[in-house]
């Protein structure tokens, strides 16, 4: 057997999200029909392939580089720097990789590239429909948190009604700064107070920290007008949550020494009871209360305080 890696990558021209890169080693006799560059294939048409992929490939590595990554080092770098990861995060080592455009020169395992790979080998088109498809779930469940943008649509790319939202509702800590539509849109405290959007941000960062630590989002509250009642409900390890966020405004204060009152958790706790009929499929669950403080020219701050009941 060969064990010859295709590797692949999704996501250099996004506004917004990873990049992402798929390492994928085929038997010799592998039996799939209909691969293509991802690119020319219909979403049903990769979903399906991506199933049949996962299930006859002898094995299959991802590397991807955040939003941020792609702000300190340009996009270039941090998509060799994908595919490096997608190589090293394969359970096999393969004798060879075969990388769509050009060789990775600071890799270890020989690999050559291929110019218009996607179009003419198939570990190189079964790596960039797996990439392609990662990606896009990726995108989806940030779609849970950000509905405003459309990534559930567009992944991320740079269609009007992103580039509208963009206009209208700032930034996303998920987009990248670098790039100049995203640029010249960044969020300020005085846009914040100004939109009445402190809470409705809150709430934004909340999620997208849970999502980070490996948390489902199920529902996010996203009228951004908090109370005592719940904004976020997640799924981890089978266990739901339901949580409550709060904004900290003062400046002076440290959030991680926050703590409820016991008056906090009775109200968090009658709101949720009064409504509990909404929440009958995720019973039982814990209560989480989030203080999320908002900074000036600083990241946010995040107290995450877990299972209050």
């Amino acid at each position: 057997m060969d064990m010859i890696a295709g590797v692949d990558e999704v996501g250099r021209g996004p506004l917004a999200g990873p990049v992402l890169a798929a390492a994928v080693i085929l038997p010799n006799e592998h039996g799939i029909i209909g691969l293509k560059d991802s690119k020319k294939l219909s979403k049903k048409r990769r979903e399906e392939l991506y199933l049949i992929i996962k299930e006859k490939s002898l094995c299959i590595g991802i590397g991807q580089m955040s939003s941020t990554k792609i702000d300190d080092i340009n996009i270039h770098q941090a998509t060799l720097k994908a595919m490096e990861e997608a190589l090293f995060n394969l359970p096999t080592t393969p004798k060879k990789a075969l990388i769509d455009g050009y060789s990775l020169n600071s890799q270890i395992i020989p690999n050559e590239g291929i110019v218009r790979g996607d179009d003419r080998i198939e570990c190189i088109q079964a790596a960039s429909i797996i990439a392609k498809v990662t990606r896009d779930r990726i995108m989806k469940e940030y779609a849970q948190i950000f509905p405003e943008y459309g990534f559930h649509n567009n992944s991320g790319y740079g269609t009007k009604l992103h580039l509208d939202a963009l206009n209208k509702y700032k930034a996303t800590p998920i987009h990248r700064q670098s790039y100049k539509p995203v640029k010249n849109n960044m969020p300020s405290i005085k846009w914040l107070k100004e939109n009445n959007r402190y809470d409705w941000m809150s709430t934004k960062l909340a999620a997208l920290y849970l999502f980070d630590k490996g948390y489902k989002i199920i529902k996010l509250n996203n009228d951004g007008q908090l109370n005592d009642r719940v904004d976020i409900i997640v799924k981890k390890n089978g266990s739901f949550s339901l949580v409550n966020v709060k904004t900290v405004l003062d400046s002076d204060m440290i959030v991680s020494s926050l703590n409820p009152d016991q008056e906090d958790v009775e109200r968090l706790i009658k709101s949720i009871n009064i409504d509990k009929n909404k929440f009958f499929d995720y019973i039982p669950f814990n209560i989480d209360i989030m203080y999320v403080k908002i900074n000036k020219n600083k990241k946010p701050g995040i107290h995450h305080l877990i299972s209050i009941n």
